[in-house]
């Protein structure tokens, strides 16, 4: 992990007991934050939250051992932000500038339920002026469940706005060989496993399988996803709305991947994203809002 200058902590926004704001690693700011049934980790640095764990269960978010943690560079795994676009783009950071960025913290809120709510803003970037015209927010809500919403306004008087917008949710399994997913029947998909021209394929009637590459994007489905592991026991839920995308993804040992990911860490995570991709980018018009939510969850498998 990359060791920099620790960055100035926000102040005025630790709440006794339940947020505390420190310098983690890199030097990062992170707001640590606990709840009567559990934690979690946002980094200001993509808004990224790098952790959650309800109490005596594993972690339900995986980050990669050999992730950088700096300035300029994203975090693997935790739930990068991908925004304003997916994907690549042409001497453009991968999946967008909205994780290589440092966002604003704008408040903290405890509710007398015991769940905490975290609200960060995108600011403007220099020689970002093509989307000056969006107010980005993301709020995070975190008790039993992890609660995740990001909301994008076009704030322009006269112009359409088009942008691609996916919560990259990484989740911890025990063992990949154990884990099934199910939720996505019915729905065509694209594998970008075999190339980025791959032709749709059809919709399958059983659930996923993981025993190689793995690059799939389901475009036109708002499903809820459920994540099926035999290892640990559990079940992890993934439930939406504004989104009509979900992307299925795990590098196997064949996807070539950054200095920042160990050779074996593909057993012990996969990643189902939500979000609005591909054909499903959104038009914003002006004044117009869009909210992407997502609602993580785990219980006992039966």
């Amino acid at each position: 992990m990359s060791k920099k200058t620790a960055s100035k902590k926000p102040s005025g926004h630790e709440i006794a007991g339940r947020v505390e704001i420190v310098n983690g690693h890199g030097g990062l700011s992170l707001l640590k934050i606990k709840t009567p049934g559990s934690t979690a980790e946002i980094y200001l640095h993509g808004a990224h939250v790098a952790g959650f764990q309800k109490n005596g269960e594993p972690p339900l978010i995986f980050v990669s051992a050999k992730s950088h943690f700096a300035a300029g560079k994203p975090i693997r795994g935790g739930v990068p932000i991908c925004f304003p676009w997916f994907g690549g783009r042409d001497g453009e950071p991968a999946h967008g500038f909205a994780r290589l960025t440092e966002w604003q913290l704008v408040k903290t809120a405890a509710a007398p339920d015991g769940t905490v709510t975290v609200t960060l803003a995108l600011p403007e970037i220099p020689g970002r002026e093509a989307w000056k015209n969006l107010r980005t927010e993301f709020v995070v809500t975190v008790g039993d469940k992890l609660t995740m919403e990001l909301t994008t306004a076009n704030e322009s008087c006269d112009g359409v706005v088009e942008f691609e917008a996916c919560l990259h949710t990484y989740f911890h399994v025990g063992d990949i060989g154990a884990v099934s997913v199910s939720g996505l029947e019915g729905a065509a998909y694209l594998n970008f496993a075999e190339g980025d021209n791959a032709a749709p394929r059809p919709a399958e009637s059983f659930p996923i399988r993981i025993n190689r590459e793995t690059n799939r994007t389901y475009c036109g489905t708002t499903s809820a996803v459920e994540i099926r592991d035999e290892k640990l026991h559990r079940v992890l839920r993934v439930e939406k709305s504004g989104s009509q995308s979900t992307v299925v993804w795990n590098p196997w040992t064949t996807q070539k991947m950054p200095e920042d990911w160990g050779a074996n860490e593909y057993l012990n995570m996969v990643c189902v994203e939500s979000g609005n991709v591909k054909a499903d980018k959104i038009s914003l018009a002006p004044g117009k809002a869009s909210v992407l939510k997502v609602v993580l969850s785990s219980t006992a498998l039966k």
